[in-house]
């Protein structure tokens, strides 16, 4: 038995949606490797439970494993919006999300991340509040990211920002010139020098780092 058996083992299992979505990945979506999976999912509902957020807000959806974990944590009145940039997993997505009621508290919107949060903020209405927010979309773009949802953030909200430490290319030289992990290690240093926040990279998965908003 390997650590991560160990591991697996001894977490609370997946729901049956949860083991289905991940079935389900794994034989008909490429990369199913970008799955949260068990583990970094029960870590997700974990976080969500004990914040307790009224609203939350996911920016890369995938097959939508990620945005059932979290709203398990939601309020009977929660909500939780999710955007996803690839509109050819929009049919996977909600046929995922349908295999759980708490699909009656998620927003799937299809598009371009950073352009619906502009669109927000520019919108003569007040900017949406977010309790919570996962970032696990396009690793180039994570700057700009947060630098757009933070006004959204009130004080005391936590931002989570997955494969920070992405697979240990984050520190290795043969990636230096790999856009993606440039784009990681750009997000990784501008979150360590922000006296706005507090934050600490966990190495789970392919690292995950928690951000408080002072």
């Amino acid at each position: 038995m390997t650590l991560q058996e160990y591991i697996e083992s001894h977490t609370t299992p997946e729901n049956e949606a949860l083991f289905t979505i991940t079935r389900n990945t794994h034989v008909h979506v490429l990369n199913p490797h970008m799955l949260s999976g068990h583990v970094q999912g029960r870590v997700l509902s974990m976080i969500s439970h004990m914040l307790r957020p009224r609203r939350i807000l996911e920016l890369g959806t995938f097959t939508g494993y990620s945005a059932l974990c979290l709203a398990e944590g939601l309020p009977e009145d929660g909500q939780l919006i999710t955007i996803e940039h690839n509109d050819e997993l929009e049919d996977t997505i909600r046929r995922h999300l349908g295999l759980s009621m708490l699909s009656k508290k998620i927003e799937l919107i299809i598009g371009d991340a950073k352009q619906i949060m502009t669109d927000w903020t520019n919108a003569q209405r007040p900017t949406p509040l977010f309790d919570l927010v996962f970032i696990d979309a396009d690793k180039r773009q994570y700057c700009e990211y947060y630098d757009l949802v933070f006004p959204m953030v009130p004080s005391g909200g936590f931002i989570l920002a997955d494969n920070t430490l992405w697979d240990g290319h984050i520190i290795d030289p043969e990636y230096d010139k790999d856009q993606q992990t440039l784009g990681l290690r750009a997000f990784n240093d501008k979150i360590a020098v922000d006296p706005r926040v507090e934050q600490v990279i966990l190495p789970l998965r392919d690292g995950l780092t928690l951000i408080r908003k002072l």
